[in-house]
């Protein structure tokens, strides 16, 4: 679908050729906070503006996670079986991010360096001895789904599976990852399980497994870690873990995946960049600029709490806010050529993350390291990096992703 700068954000065809950019900078400029109707639903507000998005993301006394963050209307039965601790505000999101952050922290990170260089360069010598090949699937999706493994504590042969299955919830509007696409068949008897999905079936089992022993976990790893976890304020049970593994095995690794193939993207179109890491130290600042290009998750939904004026627009309690990250992170007033990779862009106020919210996400530190040193090991080993056809992108317009990327190098 063509881009014209006029095309439906609620529709997941925007997207499938990639991020209608057009459309969001026409808006940023014409209507950064403005109404946007919807397919099947009530519509929504789509913020646009990068200090928009902040003010909003840091203000969650108005502006709710828990009424869900995907666009998708939920009645409550719905919303309380499926959430997961992203869509609970304070204090209960407090509690349950404590019961993660330190497994996650960037102390805690730096110790799986010499790991991730390990697995790195073995992936990248394993594709390289091909010149022609698919660089998402040999290169990019591989280190973010083994280090899956190994910080969840997970056998390494179930991880393939696992992230079939991942691939299948997150992008659940994407033919090519599910064969019940969410908004052209009837769902409804899969309203219960997260993101809409009959894969999460499949995960619930496998995490029932995990509950019951019959899956062995390596007992350092994350999982292990929140299920020995008793305190007095949060003891996980048996559903919420099992809405908590779907969250993980989804989130987990194609974020990190969809990052890391538009590095690949972004050298592929320019060789010079290959230069620039080659010859200069910006090893501390790409890999920022990279995820910023990437907006893997393209937007967090809130719910206003009550009647409020924002930006001359009056929202209404129980009016969905969608904070559009992949246009905050091109908006020109804060980014200088914000469609350029500028890999010594510095400071990057970039906002895939979430930042400025308490949601900001937990895996910031892996997913750095990870793009990191997967540039590092594939910069030393090549020259150039030709395209060999046009990328394919994910049919979604909550994540977005590079599926496939076949190139050749030298």
């Amino acid at each position: 679908m063509k881009d014209d700068g006029y095309l439906d954000l609620s529709d997941h065809d925007s997207f499938s050729n990639g991020v209608p950019h057009n459309t969001f900078e026409r808006i940023r400029k014409e209507d950064p906070v403005c109404w946007t109707e919807e397919i099947n639903g009530r519509g929504f507000w789509s913020i646009t503006k990068h200090a928009d998005i902040l003010k909003i993301n840091n203000n969650n006394k108005v502006f709710s996670s828990a009424k869900g963050i995907r666009i998708e209307d939920q009645t409550e039965e719905e919303y309380l079986a499926r959430r997961t601790f992203q869509e609970t505000d304070p204090p209960e999101h407090r509690i349950t991010r404590m019961m993660l952050a330190p497994a996650f922290s960037q102390k805690a990170i730096s110790n799986y360096e010499s790991m991730v260089r390990d697995l790195a360069k073995n992936i990248v010598d394993e594709a390289l001895e091909n010149s022609e090949f698919d660089i998402v699937e040999k290169i990019a999706k591989q280190l973010p789904m083994m280090m899956l493994g190994r910080i969840l504590g997970l056998p390494d042969s179930d991880l393939e599976w696992l992230v079939v299955k991942g691939d299948a919830l997150i992008g659940n509007s994407d033919p090519e990852f599910t064969d019940h696409i969410v908004d052209k068949l009837d769902s409804s008897q899969y309203r219960f399980m997260p993101f809409r999905s009959p894969a999460a079936l499949d995960l619930y089992d496998y995490a029932e497994k995990i509950l019951n022993g019959e899956i062995p976990i390596d007992k350092n790893g994350v999982l292990s870690k929140v299920l020995s976890t008793n305190s007095a304020e949060k003891v996980m049970q048996p559903h919420e873990f099992k809405n908590f593994f779907c969250l993980l095995i989804a989130a987990g690794n194609d974020t990190t995946r969809y990052s890391i193939a538009m590095s690949m993207y972004q050298l592929s179109l320019n060789n010079k960049l290959i230069v620039d890491l080659k010859t200069n130290n910006y090893w501390s600042t790409c890999s920022d600029e990279f995820i910023r290009l990437a907006s893997p998750t393209m937007y967090f939904r809130r719910t206003a709490t009550c009647d409020v004026d924002f930006a001359n627009k009056k929202i209404k309690e129980g009016d969905k806010v969608i904070l559009w990250f992949v246009s905050g992170n091109r908006d020109k007033d804060v980014f200088l050529e914000p469609h350029t990779p500028i890999i010594s862009r510095s400071p990057n106020p970039h906002i895939s993350f979430g930042q400025g919210g308490v949601h900001f996400c937990l895996g910031i530190w892996l997913a750095r390291m990870e793009v990191r040193i997967i540039l590092e090991e594939l910069v030393k080993r090549i020259n150039k990096l030709e395209l060999l056809s046009e990328p394919t992108w994910t049919r979604s317009n909550f994540i977005c992703g590079v599926k496939s990327l076949k190139v050749r190098v030298s």
